[in-house]
């Protein structure tokens, strides 16, 4: 049995599965491990949702086409077509969302996990609590149009332009393509511009977790986010030893 199958057995003696929410849709998990499979579908089951289980790269990509999932949970080590290549299909043709599990600790990785247009990603070994949690709190955001992030028409800041309605972002007048999550954070500290967040307040407001859990994703993301601004990246800074905030560029 691997680590991760012992830890996420070990969470579940002695304590209760979470209360079904009955929250409905069907999930795709793409996981070759099956131990993993059983208990991650376990979780997920009790909360309400329907769970489409495949084990490789082709049967997701032929999976997610017939069943049409709310959310994607994807391995990145599969055999025959990897995890990353499958989301990089996937998010060719579908606005899916999209968390990634990876035992790879890399930053490489993640990042380029969140390039490819992944929404989140959970490091092996984890707790399907954690997981379900970050379940929830992507499906949350798509549920909840009046959040934040849509109440403003247009925010700018420096040379980036934010159009909230339609989510469209530009650099001095050029398109800049991003992830909805990447999208969420930018609008959320440009409308809060000048004002510095921790990571675990950007995880509980942008996120929307209940409680921190791995403020690397944070990270993560501002990377990618700076990366695909370009010359406009400056505009998200980092305050070192608190954490971020969006402000124009001096001189």
């Amino acid at each position: 049995m691997t680590e991760l199958a012992h830890k996420v057995r070990g969470s579940h003696r002695g304590a209760p599965l979470p209360s079904a929410a009955m929250s409905g849709g069907t999930i795709l998990l793409v996981e070759d491990e099956q131990n993993i499979a059983s208990l991650v579908s376990l979780y997920l089951r009790n909360e309400g949702y329907t769970v489409e289980h495949v084990t490789d790269g082709a049967s997701a990509l032929a999976a997610a086409q017939r069943i049409e999932p709310v959310l994607v949970i994807l391995d990145v080590m599969l055999p025959g077509i990897d995890g990353l290549e499958v989301c990089r299909r996937l998010r060719a043709s579908s606005a899916v969302p999209i968390i990634m599990l990876t035992a790879r600790d890399g930053e490489v990785d993640r990042v380029l996990g969140l390039e490819l247009g992944a929404d989140d990603y959970v490091t092996k070994p984890f707790s399907p609590r954690e997981l379900v949690a970050r379940v929830k709190a992507v499906l949350r955001r798509l549920d909840r149009p009046d959040e934040p992030a849509a109440r403003a028409d247009t925010l700018a800041v420096g040379e980036v332009a934010i159009d909230v309605d339609r989510r469209i972002v530009t650099v001095a007048g050029e398109p800049a393509e991003l992830t909805a999550k990447e999208f969420d954070l930018l609008a959320f500290l440009a409308r809060n511009r000048g004002i510095v967040f921790s990571r675990d307040r950007l995880l509980q407001t942008v996120w929307g977790y209940e409680r921190p859990v791995d403020t690397r994703t944070v990270d993560s993301h501002v990377k990618s986010l700076r990366q695909k601004l370009g010359a406009g990246g400056v505009v998200v800074q980092t305050v070192r030893g608190v954490g971020y905030k969006a402000e124009e560029p001096r001189g």
